[in-house]
């Protein structure tokens, strides 16, 4: 949409320009000097338009670079959500061998339970029996109940034995206690710490990704940027061709001045030659003589006019110079059903004539007139008949009316400028030119 904008804005400025004028090598045309005044105006347009191209092409490859440069950074992003995720699968798979080994652990606890539970109920079995019994004396009744000596060391050996089985149960049963205090502690500190490094990695994961969002969104915008640039720079090139485009014509009218001017010259001094060679032989003479030529007329409306400028085109005037629709419209549209002949408003030189993506077929015609430079635009042709360099006269047929570019039916949409083409400079066409 900005590009179409930005382009109509281009060729309306243009067409406006090109309407008003015609261009002829007659006696009342513009001194030279003049030409040339107008000649070095446009030259200092177009060295403003090429710098403004520059400027548009430095911000485009600025946008280009600032592009690279966000790319490079989501790359180095995109590597560092690698890593993180790398690490994250390593944590998630350590956790889980966590988990697996706490519950191998659990196993293994309940198994020193019930060890140990079993020992203290041995505990208390011989603690009740001590009560009972008194434990140093049933101890000594037995080695007095021995039959033989024998049966007396064995005894004795025996109760050794209890007496050191009973301090081993106590010493197991402490180790057994400590052994578990330390793998649960151990356990809980390993997974404790693992959820911590995996809930980090997860919070660096996210940060990472908002960062790309980001960078992602910022790259759009630089894309939208450029392309906004590249429309900018396409239609300061239009301009800059347009402009060019008169510059030569302009070059043309000059040089038809000059040549106009030493034809002047010359007859003046062959006619002052004559007067005196007939003097000289005391002879009157007079001779007049004047020719002039009305071109055919056209085959159909509208008919040349006298004065400077002519209709350009039949029709009825469906829009004119001035607001319209929120907007400025620059110019006179006429509307006619048919084939429509559409004619140069006056004497002139064309110096575009192409398609445009909003005024279709468009052509634009320089014209030097009484001393002053007009320039006319016909806008939306069917088709178009003259081409850049070509001279056309006033009333001569350029083009058939049509509703080609951005039209939503058949007309002319026609511009006059006073001067070369400016944008949105058009002037109103109406008093100017007969309609």
């Amino acid at each position: 949409m900005k590009q179409k904008v930005l382009t109509l804005a281009v060729t309306a400025a243009v067409g406006f320009g090109t309407i008003f004028g015609g261009y002829a090598a007659k006696s009342e045309a513009a001194s030279v000097s003049e030409l040339k005044g107008k000649q070095s105006e446009i030259q200092n347009k177009r060295s403003g338009v090429k710098s403004d191209i520059n400027k548009v092409n430095d911000k485009i490859n600025n946008l280009q670079k600032q592009q690279s440069d966000v790319k490079d950074e989501m790359k180095r992003i995109d590597f560092a959500i690698s890593d993180t995720t790398e690490k994250i699968n390593d944590k998630k798979a350590k956790i889980n061998a966590t988990k697996t080994e706490i519950n191998k652990l659990q196993g293994d606890i309940k198994v020193i339970l019930d060890r140990m539970k079993k020992r203290s109920e041995l505990l208390k079995e011989r603690a009740r029996s001590y009560q009972e019994n008194g434990g140093a004396v049933n101890y000594i009744d037995v080695l007095l109940g021995a039959q033989s000596f024998n049966d007396f060391i064995d005894r004795a050996n025996a109760v050794a034995t209890l007496v050191l089985a009973d301090q081993e149960i106590f010493k197991q049963h402490e180790a057994d206690k400590n052994e578990l205090e330390k793998k649960q502690e151990k356990v809980k500190k390993d997974l404790a710490g693992l959820e911590t490094m995996l809930a980090d990695l997860n919070k660096m994961s996210q940060e990472l990704k908002v960062q790309m969002a980001e960078k992602n969104k910022l790259l759009s915008k630089l894309k939208v940027q450029e392309n906004e640039a590249h429309e900018h720079a396409m239609n300061l090139q239009e301009q800059e061709g347009i402009l060019a485009a008169q510059e030569a014509a302009i070059q043309r009218s000059i040089k038809s001045e000059e040549d106009r001017q030493a034809r002047a010259a010359a007859e003046a001094k062959r006619a002052a030659e004559a007067k005196r060679a007939a003097q000289a032989r005391q002879q009157q003479s007079s001779s007049s003589s004047s020719g002039s030529g009305g071109g055919g007329a056209v085959p159909s409306t509208p008919a040349v006019s006298s004065g400077s400028f002519t209709r350009p085109a039949a029709g009825a005037i469906t829009s004119t110079y001035g607001a319209r629709w929120g907007t400025f419209h620059w110019g006179v549209d006429l509307a006619q059903g048919g084939t429509v002949p559409i004619v140069a408003a006056a004497d002139g030189e064309v110096y575009v004539s192409h398609y445009s993506s909003s005024y279709g077929n468009v052509v634009y015609i320089l014209h030097n007139i009484n001393g002053q430079i007009y320039t006319t635009v016909y806008a939306h042709m069917r088709s178009r008949n003259v081409s850049a360099g070509q001279h056309v006269s006033k009333g001569q047929q350029i083009g058939i009316m049509g509703s080609t570019g951005d039209s939503t039916g058949q007309h002319l949409h026609f511009e006059l400028y006073k001067g070369r083409w400016q944008y949105h400079s058009a002037i109103n066409p109406m008093g100017i030119v007969p309609f």
